[in-house]
Formats: structure tokens, sequence, C-alpha cells
């Protein structure tokens, strides 16, 4: 750990929340989402020097995705997220003094134990510790007048092994020196499971918004050139939709893609058979050949018991909803895993300390390895820009980015909070013809210019608390 990391207290959280309504429906796995709560995380702290400052985090209550099971509503979700947040919230006050990576380091059993406890797998548990995290990072920055970028590079945050001692041998101080944000990133359009893709598919069904409803218009609207393919775990039907993607893609310009499973495959034989039967339908030869990896596709109660080396020889496969916590790439790594996904609702320092893992695995094994950024939703201001931010400083250069075509612009958000984004961040924004605030994304690209000169973590606006709602307590 680097002599110029500060000391402070976590001494506040509080918590809010605003409802968000999506425009087109989101099908991923087990749900199709419509609406769903964003939370934003207030956090204040002390410096050792007497300073005190705030930081923001927000991120979307995504129902079916933390903890999937069928005996558990939307609302259940919702209130298992909160109470992460909450349970997160006492261990961290606990710590007292420490770094900032201290804190989310010293609380980590603490907190994992009682959400257990309490029944939160370690998905949502990570929740709790990553929002707050990140607004404890974001105040530190705003109180030192420097970028998250700045702190990581100097290791003012304190960085160090405790939580992944496999590291030992890993000059991480150097690696963090190494981290530089660019100044853009592609986005990865995803194809949720019930989004149309051509025009034609829209026929009687258009909201003619002014935004893209199909594949065929995000790839005009936008310029695409890297995208995320759902498949829904029956190969049948799995087949026939690549298929369709395909037609399309194959008519424009080169691209990328990414497989996402989202653990609707039983096992990976099951897998296996879709990676066969891709191979031998010719409508799919340019797509297979387009492909980076395979995220997640067998189901979290399988996918680290049995090893994945067979598949693993073709395509990189990669865990996302298994990656609950600390000690779960190790482990991936030994069954044949070779990716493991980036998100900022899963931990800052994770995603930062799982990137120096993969640094450090091609150095051990000679290559091969790969740290993909994915998102879940992230709405436009304080959650899109620390995730955007995120994926820049652990080396990604796309990123899945799908928020912004499921919901219009910063919907939901004053108009006046609006107009601080387009004026602070107008490199990242645009002004719709309905006066809000749009991500910009031009020839598939984002820029980051903004948010990563930003002091604090990746943004310079902070949200008008006064029109927000207190978080509901989770019952």
């Amino acid at each position: 750990m680097s002599d110029t990391a500060l000391r402070l207290k976590l001494i506040d959280v509080a918590a809010f929340e605003r409802p968000v309504t999506l425009r087109l429906p989101f099908r991923f796995g087990v749900v199709t989402l419509r609406e769903a709560p964003q939370i934003f995380i207030r956090a204040r702290i002390k410096l050792a020097d007497g300073r005190e400052g705030e930081g923001v985090s927000a991120e979307l209550l995504v129902p079916k995705w933390f903890d999937k099971s069928s005996k558990l509503s939307n609302e259940d979700n919702f209130n298992q997220l909160r109470r992460a947040v909450a349970i997160a919230h006492r261990h961290m006050m606990a710590v007292g003094e420490q770094t900032a990576f201290g804190i989310s380091a010293h609380a980590d059993a603490g907190h994992r134990k009682e959400a257990e406890a309490a029944g939160l797998n370690g998905l949502v548990a990570s929740f709790g510790l990553a929002l707050i995290e990140r607004a404890i990072i974001d105040a530190l920055g705003r109180l030192e007048g420097a970028s998250a970028a700045d702190l990581v590079r100097g290791n003012r945050l304190g960085i160090g092994k405790a939580l992944t001692p496999d590291l030992a041998s890993f000059d991480l101080d150097t690696y963090l020196g190494g981290v530089t944000p660019a100044d853009t990133i592609f986005a990865r359009h995803t194809v949720g499971l019930v989004d149309a893709i051509t025009r034609a598919d829209t026929q009687g069904k258009r909201l003619d918004d002014g935004l893209p409803e199909s594949l065929e218009e995000v790839i005009a609207a936008y310029g695409h050139v890297y995208f995320k393919l759902k498949v829904g775990g029956q190969a049948d039907a799995d087949i026939e939709r690549l298929a369709q993607i395909a037609s399309v893609l194959d008519a424009g310009a080169p691209y990328k893609a990414t497989l996402d499973g989202n653990e609707q495959y039983e096992n990976v034989d099951a897998v296996l058979e879709l990676w066969r039967r891709i191979g031998e339908d010719k409508r799919l030869a340019r797509l297979k050949a387009s492909l980076l990896l395979i995220e997640q596709p067998i189901m979290r109660s399988e996918a680290l018991n049995k090893p994945v080396h067979a598949l693993a020889k073709d395509i990189a496969v990669e865990i996302d909803e298994s990656d609950a916590d600390f000690d779960v790439f190790p482990r991936a790594r030994a069954l044949g895993y070779q990716g493991i996904s980036a998100k900022s609702c899963k931990g800052f320092y994770r995603a930062l300390l799982n990137s120096a893992r993969v640094a450090h695995y091609n150095d051990q094994y000679g290559g091969g390895f790969l740290m993909s950024a994915e998102d879940l939703t992230t709405q436009g201001g304080i959650a899109v820009q620390q995730d955007l931010l995120l994926a820049s400083l652990v080396g990604a250069t796309h990123i899945e980015r799908n928020g912004h075509h499921y919901v219009d612009g910063m919907a939901g958000a004053p108009q006046g909070e609006q107009e601080s984004y387009l004026a602070v961040h107008g490199d990242l924004y645009k002004r719709a013809d309905n006066g809000r605030a749009q991500l910009d994304i031009n020839n598939g690209s984002i820029s980051l210019r903004t948010i990563a000169q930003a002091h604090g973590l990746g943004s310079a606006v902070v949200p008008d608390w006064n029109l927000m709602n207190a978080s509901p307590k989770a019952e």
C-alpha cells in the first residue's frame, strides 16, 4: 500500500430514490424489465486533518439479476438491495478511521456474514458495499481536487492485497500507477431477448418518440460496431434469433460481438451444444468469427462446480453473476474461465483488483485472460459516468451500454439537473428534440474527456437531493 494513502472516517450515509420507467421493455434471463427505482447514495467523510465533504453514487435497483429466485417479487428484490445498503452502512461506519479502501476491506467480512444471515447472496451483499465505497471515493476526490484516476495512480485510496492474497507477488502499486483513462470508449449495444431486430418488427407497436426502436435503427443512429447478444437457454430458439441478428449485422460494417447467457443454460454440455450448432449454421459464420467471449451462460448453482475447458479452448468464457466475492476469479480460473466482468454494482475495488489479476495471470500463464466491461442498465448521470470511468480505468476499450436505449435520456431527472449535465459534460450528452439530455454516441463511441477530468468519481454534477424521495427502509 502506498505511503500517500489518506486516512478518513465515514460519518454519514443517506439514501434517496427516483422512479425510472423504460420506454422499451428489456428482457434478460428470467425477467422483462419495464420499471425500477434508481437509488442514490450521499456519503459524508471526515479526513484526518478535519476537513469534511460529501460524495455520491447511484445504481438502478434491477430485479431478477442479483437474485433470480422465482419466489421473490420485484419489490422483494428491491428490498434485498436496500437492505444490503443498510447493512453495509452499519459495518462501514463502525470501521472508524482508515483509508478509503481500508474501510471496505475491514467491513467486508462482517457485512457479508450479516448479509448471509439475512438471506442475501454474495452478489446482493456486494451491491451495498459497492454503492457506499464509490460515494466515499467521490467525496475524497472532491475534497482533494483530484480525479478518480489521480487517486488510483497515486494510490491515495490505500488499495492493498488484504482481500486478494493471490496477488502477493504482484507489484500492485506499479500496476495502479499506470492506470490512465482513455479519451473515448466504444459502446457495445445490447440486443435483448424481446428487442426488435428490423424496423418491420416494430410495425403496429411503434413509439415514434424520435429514438431508435430496432437493431437496424440503432446501428443507423449510433454507428455501433460492438454488440452484446442475449441468448435464452433454448438452443433452437437461440439459433434462430442469432440468425435474425446476423442478417442485420452482416449487412453492415465489420463488427465484434459477445454472447451473454445470463445463467440460462444448465451446464457446460448444453453450451457446447449451442456452440456446435452455431459453428454448423452457415448463416452464423461471420457472427461466430466476430465473437470475443461468452458471458456466464451456466446457472450460478453449477457454474463453479465443473470445468469449462472443453468450451474455453474455442472461445473465452467469462464469469459474471457468479462473481460474488473477491475469491471467485481464482476459483474460476482453475476451472478454465479466462474472463471476468467489471461492473460498478459489484465493486470499484473488486474490478481494479481483478484487472490486476488479469495482468498477473497473463504474465504467469502466457496470455488469454481478459476483463470485459458490462452494464446493468445504468442511467444517465452519476451511474453511467461512474461506470464508464471504471471501465476505462480497468483498460476496457468497449463497454456494454444499454440504459440509454431502453430509457428516454434522463427521464425522471429534473430539467434543471439535466441542464447542468449538458453544460458541464457536453461531450457526453446532447440535447434531444424533446429537450432531454441523452447520451451522445458517435460512430459507436462515447467521449470520456470530462468525466475523466472531473474531481471525484466521474461527475462534476451532483443530483438535486430536494427533488428525491428518501429510500424506503427494507422490510
